[in-house]
């Protein structure tokens, strides 16, 4: 079993999750089960297929749950532009959020990389 909390695209994924839930807090009534509830589930993703794929014990599986991760990555950085041009996210506080989020995909995508020359090599 891997230590996820070892992992430095786990530790920015649980970062991102604060930062999301402390910002979306003030986000419209309206949208507390549609862009809230979403971009809230999407950022916990990230971190939750994290966790569950270094629980695996197939390497094959463990890639797959860090793709899953770096999609939901992807999927919040979508949902921080639509909270922005919506006007729910001032720019000042939604471009720390989504450097944040840009940064986690970057570090997922580089262990994602790693993993995959690894399974060649196994």
């Amino acid at each position: 079993m891997r230590d996820y909390r070892k992992l430095k695209a786990f530790q920015l994924a649980d970062e991102l999750v604060m930062a999301i839930y402390r910002e979306t807090v003030d986000f419209p009534k309206a949208e507390q089960f549609g862009l809230t509830s979403q971009i809230r589930r999407a950022a916990v993703s990230i971190a939750t297929n994290l966790v569950e794929g270094s629980a695996r014990s197939s390497h094959v599986e463990y890639v797959r749950f860090i793709e899953i991760a770096l999609g939901s990555c992807w999927e919040v950085r979508y949902q921080l532009s639509i909270a922005r041009r919506l006007g729910y996210l001032p720019v000042a506080k939604s471009s720390g959020i989504e450097t944040s989020a840009d940064e986690t995909a970057k570090v997922l995508g580089g262990l994602l990389n790693s993993l995959r020359k690894r399974g060649m090599n196994d």
